[in-house]
């Protein structure tokens, strides 16, 4: 706590600034993250057809039916929205993350 009272209001700034150049310094390599990396895409391309492809949309139904029937059951509109936000998650979430990570600034 003595160590906190000795740091006058012009060195606190001072202080901040050096972190914040730090921590810029540590994130700086880690905008590039999204680039490279090609052992992994073809798993990535048979995941991204699985979830927008054929088994995509049926398990995305699923989830609408599943939703809508658990809505009925219990007379609430909030069964029904789960399912929906799920099945758009399921079909849409790879290209939204793909957007995401490959990122250029």
């Amino acid at each position: 706590m003595g160590a906190i009272k000795k740091l006058s209001s012009v060195k606190i700034p001072r202080v901040a600034f050096v972190a914040t150049l730090m921590l810029l310094a540590v994130m700086i390599p880690e905008a590039v993250a999204g680039t490279g990396g090609t052992e992994f895409d073809a798993i990535y391309t048979l995941l991204v057809g699985w979830t927008q492809g054929t088994l995509g949309k049926i398990i995305a139904l699923t989830m609408f039916l599943v939703g809508l029937s658990g809505g009925i059951i219990r007379q609430s509109i909030a069964a029904v929205v789960v399912g929906v936000g799920g099945a758009l998650a399921l079909f849409y979430g790879p290209t939204v993350i793909g957007g995401v990570v490959s990122a250029v600034i």
